[in-house]
Formats: structure tokens, C-alpha cells, sequence
């Protein structure tokens, strides 16, 4: 049932939005692995954090404040979703990815929630994320 909802809501949000095309989590992780992805807010362009994709199932995450924090990946019902360490008690944060206008961004993957962060940068620089290791 929950992936039911899950492609359902993914194609209702698709249908509603055609310039957006959603891709896989495994083609977003295929430019993300060994890169640090920097997030901004869409509507106020504001960095919400920078993370690390250590692998396919890995990541550090630095929240804007400075906090870090190791976080494991899965991809169920083509979704990206996070698990973060200090969030143990708590359901994956789920985005689906997407293109617009060529920018790569994430759309929070619940009906009743529109964030949507955008990729403000990639870089392959080194990535240092206070005591968490990101090896």
C-alpha cells in the first residue's frame, strides 16, 4: 500500500508540474557519489546544508549551523531517502529527485509538504565535516 501512495503521489506531483522531470535515485546518486552537493532553499535561496555522498548508501550531512552528522541512503519506491544517526527514532527523510531548467533539485516526498531544495553546487573538493569521518 505505501508504495501504491508513494508512485501515486510521484505522478500526481509529476503531472502537475510538466517542466520538472523526475529522475531515478540511482541516476541522482550516479552525479552525487564522491561529490559534496550543497542544498539551497528554492524559495528563499537560503544554503540549508552540504553533504558528503561517501557511497550509494553513505553520506556525511552538514546541517547550515555547522552540525554534522553520518546518514545511511536507501531508495525505496524511487524515492532518495536519508537516515540520519541523530535521527534513529524517526522515519528517512524522502526526496524525489528532479531536473528543471537544467538544475538538479529535491522535492520533500510527502503530499502534504512542497519543500523543494535546489543543488547550488558540486564539487570535488575534499570534503571536512568536524569529528564525523566521511571515509
Amino acid at each position: 500500500m505505501r508504495a501504491w501512495l508513494s508512485a501515486l503521489a510521484a505522478l500526481t506531483w509529476a503531472a502537475a508540474a510538466p517542466a520538472q522531470t523526475l529522475i531515478s535515485p540511482q541516476a541522482f546518486l550516479d552525479e552525487a557519489v564522491g561529490k559534496t552537493l550543497t542544498f539551497s532553499d528554492l524559495t528563499t535561496n537560503q544554503i540549508v546544508g552540504t553533504e558528503f555522498f561517501i557511497s550509494r548508501t553513505e553520506s556525511v550531512w552538514e546541517q547550515a549551523d555547522g552540525i554534522c552528522v553520518r546518514g545511511r541512503i536507501t531508495t525505496p519506491d524511487d524515492r532518495i531517502c536519508f537516515l540520519y544517526d541523530h535521527q534513529q527514532d524517526r522515519e528517512p527523510v524522502c526526496w524525489w529527485p528532479f531536473r528543471h531548467e537544467g538544475r538538479l533539485m529535491v522535492r520533500v516526498a510527502r503530499l502534504s509538504d512542497g519543500e523543494i531544495q535546489v543543488v547550488s553546487d558540486i564539487s570535488d573538493e575534499p570534503f571536512y565535516c568536524g569529528d564525523v569521518p566521511v571515509s
